[in-house]
């Protein structure tokens, strides 16, 4: 029965392949209106040496943004545990800044940033920065208050209660927080490269958009979904390194 569980997913999606194929195939949908599964992965293929030339461009921008984003989020996070003041004075920004779509925002950073690397950058950690400062912030906040009074009972500073305590339990929230991130980082760097770049998948994907090259469009799709995924993945095999508890859920539950 596990067995069949873990194995649905890539069953059902299979199906929509199969399923999306048959349509196109038996309708005789043009290429430029609608490619089939196998146009696309037939171009994934063949334009493969030249996607991977973008993706490390946006790979690059998706991992410094995350950098970022997980430096700041970290600070941002322990000082709104910290200071109740200072969570009620920034949480509506931070709120704010998910309100307005980011693809109006990266014009504004373009004008005052050029067209180099930094606006695409700050695209990612503006993607990526509130899932980890909130997952954060709450983990710290849902400590049980018997082990901070306990630490508090044997002498222990504020720095000692956040280092000994708060963190290490906040973990699986971070890390939840973090594979939210990872799967959006890709998707911020690309938003940012469709404004103005000269490399990146987002440069690729409008440029197969603009010639009506739907196949091409659908294989950069793809590449990027790909990455999206293995960035996931990295946060939980980080998770399961960092996290012995993660590893004895895991084996448990297989």
């Amino acid at each position: 029965m596990k067995k069949w569980s873990k194995a649905a997913p890539v069953l059902v999606i299979a199906a929509l392949l199969l399923l999306w194929e048959a349509v196109v195939q038996l309708a005789q949908i043009p290429l430029y209106v609608l490619p089939a599964p196998s146009d696309m992965f037939r171009t994934f293929c063949s334009e493969f040496q030249t996607l991977s030339g973008h993706a490390l461009v946006t790979v690059m921008e998706a991992l410094v943004g995350m950098a970022i984003s997980f430096a700041a989020g970290i600070m941002i996070g322990i000082l709104m545990d910290a200071m109740p003041v200072f969570h009620r004075c920034i949480y509506p920004i931070l709120v704010v800044t998910q309100t307005v779509p980011v693809i109006v925002l990266a014009p504004i950073f373009i004008i005052y940033m050029g067209f180099g690397y930094a606006p695409k950058i700050l695209t990612v950690v503006l993607m990526c920065f509130f899932p980890i400062v909130v997952s954060f912030s709450d983990g710290l906040g849902e400590m049980d208050a018997g082990y901070l009074n306990l630490v508090r009972t044997y002498g222990g500073s504020r720095a000692q209660l956040y280092r000994i305590v708060k963190i290490p339990s906040a973990m699986i929230s971070l890390l939840s927080g973090l594979k939210v991130a990872a799967t959006y980082s890709i998707s911020g760097a690309v938003v940012g490269e469709w404004i103005a770049s000269q490399s990146g998948l987002g440069y690729y994907l409008i440029r197969a958009k603009n010639g009506y090259m739907l196949d091409k469009v659908f294989a950069c799709v793809l590449m990027i979904i790909l990455l999206s995924l293995l960035m996931n993945a990295l946060v939980k095999l980080l998770g399961y390194a960092v996290l012995p508890s993660l590893r004895r859920r895991r084996s448990i539950q297989s």
